[in-house]
């Protein structure tokens, strides 16, 4: 079980760390490493997830899980990791779309 937790906790902090660097990509405008980044962070969080679900599969097959700090450590992570990417998707979305009224604008006020 401890190996099953710690790939939740390694895994979901991949997939923090990939939504951190995205929202920074898209800060220089480079959205298409942002969007890179954020689809690392999505198959970064699908494998926490994955073993997530391991664990709670063997509690649902009758053997009981112990809860221990690291379990709520793990949990703590994934749910952290899964919040940004979501913010980042949200964040970034935000930045694409100024940046195409700026531009829509822009050359509006040349012609």
């Amino acid at each position: 079980m401890e190996e099953t937790i710690m790939e939740i906790i390694l895994n979901a902090g991949n997939a923090r760390s990939m939504s951190l660097l995205a929202i920074k990509e898209a800060r220089k405008g480079e959205y298409e490493k942002a969007d890179h980044y954020l689809s690392e962070a999505k198959n970064a969080a699908n494998l926490a997830h994955k073993s997530q679900t391991a664990l709670i599969t063997e509690e649902v097959s009758g053997n009981p899980q112990v809860v221990s700090l690291w379990m709520v450590h793990a949990q703590d992570h994934l749910m952290t990791a899964l919040a940004i990417r979501d913010l980042a998707i949200e964040i970034i979305g935000y930045g694409k779309g100024l940046e195409e009224r700026i531009s829509y604008l822009e050359g509006k006020m040349e012609k």
